[in-house]
């Protein structure tokens, strides 16, 4: 039902949105409204959505990305309990290179609930700013300790 709202969205909406709108929510006005607690609030906001949005496969998560403005997400590799992501793009660039500490932890909280429900285990992800390179590693970890919806 979620994805099939997504895809109505998709079409009736414009799909590039202004690079200044967007920041503007997000490193001002959210900023503002949630003071300090802004990183831990956007994790468990990511989780949310991730919720109201479930995905099934990798490609949809990098699909999903993609659609959404949060850039182009590459998975760069995959092991036993974890898997780590790399994101890029012209507004990761802009972030890294104009913010002194920019959070990406909307999009950590995202791909923690993801993989979390398709593999159904507990999962948390860890972000990693390289502002050498202007990009944005995500390592998602997990136990093997599944979970009960």
């Amino acid at each position: 039902m979620k994805k099939q709202i997504l895809e109505e969205r998709k079409s009736t909406l414009e799909l590039s949105i202004p690079a200044f709108g967007y920041e503007l929510i997000r490193e001002e006005l959210l900023t503002d409204l949630l003071g300090n607690d802004a990183p831990i609030i956007l994790y468990w906001a990511g989780k949310r959505i991730a919720r109201n949005y479930p995905l099934f496969t990798i490609n949809e998560i990098r699909d999903f990305f993609q659609n959404a403005g949060w850039g182009n997400l590459h998975l760069l590799e995959e092991k036993n309990n974890e898997i780590t992501f790399e994101l890029s793009g012209d507004l990761i660039h802009h972030r890294l290179e104009t913010k002194v500490n920019p959070t990406f932890q909307l999009e950590a909280g995202f791909l923690a609930e993801q993989i979390q429900q398709m593999r159904k285990v507990y999962a948390e992800t860890f972000e990693h700013p390289k502002k050498r390179n202007y990009t944005v590693t995500f390592t998602v970890k997990w136990d093997h300790i599944p979970f009960n919806e």
